[in-house]
């Protein structure tokens, strides 16, 4: 098994998430690219880290999360998916929350079946009301205790 550290993230882990990012959206065939990369990095050191609980995977960093102060995922992205980087990185935000909600896309199968492995339920979609245009599943995750 690979050997994991969940930290907080600060500042200067912003390049490295928006590389993951970038490299991510580069990577998916289906994924308009509707920001510029620069853009991208300049949204995670402004608002992404400065502005929600951001923790990230290992040094070099692997995988973050970042989870608004009322239980969102805003993001969860690995450089290695299948690691298990970002199971590490939910049940973190599990043990933080007792609800959880994030946004999927519709195309993105992989992450559909995580989520549903990890508990979550599809709650409602979207035809692409979103800045991709692209259809969007929102999901839930609710302790068993809450």
């Amino acid at each position: 098994m690979t050997e994991m550290t969940i930290r907080q993230a600060i500042a200067e882990d912003a390049l490295a998430c928006a590389a993951i990012h970038n490299d991510w959206i580069d990577a998916t065939p289906w994924m308009p690219r509707v920001h510029a990369p620069q853009e991208v990095e300049a949204y995670y050191s402004v608002y992404l880290l400065a502005k929600t609980r951001a923790f990230v995977v290992s040094d070099p960093i692997r995988a973050y999360l970042s989870l608004t102060a009322d239980g969102f995922v805003s993001a969860l992205y690995s450089a290695r998916p299948g690691k298990g980087f970002g199971k590490a990185l939910i049940n973190h935000a599990k043990g933080l929350e007792t609800a959880l909600s994030l946004w999927t896309f519709q195309a993105n199968t992989g992450a559909r079946r995580f989520y549903e492995r990890e508990g979550f339920r599809a709650m409602r979609q979207t035809d692409g009301d979103n800045e991709e245009g692209l259809p969007d599943i929102l999901y839930r995750w609710v302790a068993d205790d809450a």
